[in-house]
């Protein structure tokens, strides 16, 4: 008895001890400090731009793992004043892990300027859709700056086996006309391009018609190859702009005039 009586007490310390090792499970989706990130920044975009004929926006992408570098980033970027947001390209995680789409938010919470955020195909992982969706929101979305709409949509269709339509084209149907008497110049935002791998190329023709319906097409851009370059992909005048991963520490800066569009690279 005294024997059972000290296993006993042996293993309740184990147990004790144990639990108060594991915070949690790492898919879990706990999420502490802010939610609806896209939405709450969105509402200040469309108000800080509201009437804006010129806008200067960023793009950057693939901070996974990089988080040092993503710091000096944000901190490069505060350094100016002319800057009216930031679109992250996608992949803040590397494994779809709770705590990094956690840390990640914080660290571009950072920003003196809003942005949004797309999902990549590392977020796709595990719970990760399931936790961008309560951090950031839909995983497509549009907001209006200036008159200029910004299209974001989700395009890792090789995540999800292609048991999903990805890209959604009712999502592209329905932003072609939606608020149209508010923009006349559109931008479109994705993770992975078309002709890349992960992208769901059967339908890649198909999504580029969506794309020219769009009024006043400027150009698109995309991030996940964690190598900076630019592409007339369809040899049709549409160009698309591929962000590098913050390893690299550059970053897009576009600014859309009423003549047109220019684009710079900055390093830091």
């Amino acid at each position: 008895m005294k024997l059972q009586k000290q296993l006993f007490f042996l293993l309740s310390c184990l147990l004790t001890s144990s639990c108060n090792l594991i915070d949690y499970h790492p898919y879990d989706v706990h999420i502490s400090g802010e939610t609806d990130v896209n939405a709450h920044n969105i509402e200040q975009i469309e108000k800080n731009c509201k009437g804006k004929t010129t806008l200067r926006f960023v793009t950057m992408g693939d901070s996974q793992r990089w988080y040092d570098e993503t710091v000096d980033f944000v901190n490069h970027l505060n350094q100016r004043d002319d800057i009216d947001f930031v679109i992250h390209g996608g992949d803040m995680s590397d494994f779809g892990v709770t705590k990094e789409f956690i840390w990640q938010r914080d660290i571009m919470n950072k920003l003196k300027v809003p942005y949004v955020t797309l999902i990549g195909n590392h977020d796709c992982l595990g719970t990760g859709e399931e936790t961008y969706r309560a951090i950031f929101g839909d995983p497509n979305f549009a907001f209006i700056a200036g008159r200029v709409k910004f299209v974001c949509l989700n395009t890792n269709a090789i995540e999800y086996d292609y048991s999903r339509p990805i890209p959604d084209f009712e999502f592209l149907t329905n932003q072609i006309h939606d608020r149209e008497d508010e923009f006349d110049k559109t931008v479109i935002s994705m993770h992975i391009r078309p002709f890349c791998g992960e992208f769901n190329n059967n339908v890649a023709h198909v999504f580029q018609r969506y794309v020219t319906e769009f009024p006043g097409i400027q150009f698109c851009t995309a991030a996940h190859e964690h190598h900076l370059f630019e592409e007339d992909i369809f040899d049709d005048g549409i160009m698309y702009y591929m962000s590098d991963c913050m390893k690299k520490r550059c970053y897009y800066i576009f600014t859309i005039t009423p003549d047109g569009y220019e684009r710079e690279v900055v390093y830091y």
